[in-house]
């Protein structure tokens, strides 16, 4: 039997909840369109694409690497893996946000990565001369195949029309193993000749700059904030291309972050350091896409620095619980746009995490962490 005051305890929590979940539901309601997004590891079958869009994913990003479509010189562009995969989302109902990275040895040299055993990486980016040529022609044609009015759609009456009108360029510019030496004003001139190119074909497109690996490590003095190469923090990088590259803010129309966090209670401060950067730099009402963010299933290790992503079946739900119910409730705040988990599936061998970060197992598997997502996208699994 509950006393008086034990009653009305019950009813003050009970209140309290009751306007938590209301708080979040009403964010959650105003939510911008597509706002739900997966990586794929794996290229999805036509059956797994319809159960993600089930699910309430909006959007699948997925990667474009120069060279695999443009393999020789000055080549004709192999189109046809791509293809299969706009096809496949397309009747599936999902939005396509590809992501143009890498290059062909024939435009950039290769480097080795700094400190990483042999790993090579494109030398630099193809943001000058022949390579920035061949990038820029890359892009036209990719948006003449898949964007509006694209030649794709043409050949293909039969699947629902869902041009790829967003587009980002390259991926994790300010981390050593997506190019050897990550340089913020050569990377944003690399954006200039993207937005140029793609807007040259389809004048409503948006351009996306890279996701920036929040904090790689190495990249900064520790117990200063003085940057350390190769590897760049995030809002250092995005700083020092403002500062390197004039007239760069009208060359993209939203930036992109990937905060890998040992926990989601990291991720406020990485966010809000990283848009301090376009408030003074004058440049806020641009919106902002976490296009990767993720933990993983796999045990936790003996020693917990060994890899602080890996949180288990359930620790792994709930990072995801957390993280999504924070960017959520501070959707406006941040002007998040979108937020993608990586990944759909579990790949291994790929990562020090990939092998668990998966919301599907091996055999599309569902973990309890689809489940979780399902709650949040609005969905049925």
């Amino acid at each position: 039997m509950q006393t008086p005051w034990k009653a009305r305890a019950f009813a003050a929590a009970l209140a309290v909840s009751i306007l938590l979940v209301s708080a979040f539901a009403a964010s959650a309601s105003a939510l911008p369109a597509r706002f739900w997004g997966v990586d794929p590891q794996a290229t999805p079958t036509l059956e797994q694409a319809e159960r993600l869009h089930r699910g309430g994913v909006d959007s699948m990003r997925v990667p474009l690497d120069w060279g695999s479509l443009q393999p020789t010189p000055n080549g004709p562009i192999e189109f046809g893996a791509v293809d299969g995969f706009v096809e496949r989302a397309a009747r599936s109902g999902i939005e396509l946000l590809p992501f143009i990275t890498g290059a062909p040895k024939w435009a950039v040299p290769a480097g080795l990565v700094p400190g990483g055993g042999g790993a090579k990486a494109p030398a630099h980016l193809p943001a000058r001369g022949a390579a920035a040529t061949a990038w820029a022609h890359l892009l036209e044609e990719l948006v003449k195949r898949y964007g509006q009015f694209g030649s794709f759609w043409a050949e293909h009456p039969s699947v629902p029309e869902r041009p790829i009108r967003t587009w980002q360029v390259w991926n994790e510019p300010n981390f050593k193993y997506f190019v050897a030496r990550p340089n913020p004003a050569e990377y944003g001139k690399l954006v200039k000749v993207s937005y140029a190119a793609i807007k040259n074909v389809d004048s409503g497109a948006q351009v996306i700059l890279g996701g920036l690996f929040a904090r790689p490590k190495g990249s900064r003095v520790p117990g200063t904030s003085k940057h350390k190469s190769p590897n760049w923090f995030a809002s250092d990088f995005l700083a020092a291309m403002y500062k390197g590259t004039p007239g760069v803010k009208a060359s993209f129309n939203g930036i992109a972050l990937h905060p890998y966090t040992s926990r989601y209670q990291e991720l406020p401060e990485e966010v809000e350091e990283f848009r301090k950067v376009l408030t003074l730099n004058h440049d806020s009402a641009k919106g902002l896409w976490i296009t990767e963010m993720g933990w993983s299933s796999q045990r936790p290790p003996a020693n917990p620095l060994a890899n602080v992503f890996a949180k288990g079946p359930a620790g792994q739900v709930a990072q995801l619980n957390g993280a999504f119910h924070l960017l959520v409730t501070s959707q406006a705040k941040w002007r998040l746009q979108r937020i993608y988990w990586f990944s759909v599936d579990d790949s291994v061998g790929t990562c020090n995490f990939c092998d668990g970060t998966g919301l599907f197992a091996t055999g599309f598997k569902p973990k309890k962490s689809w489940y979780a997502y399902v709650r949040f996208a609005g969905g049925t699994p």
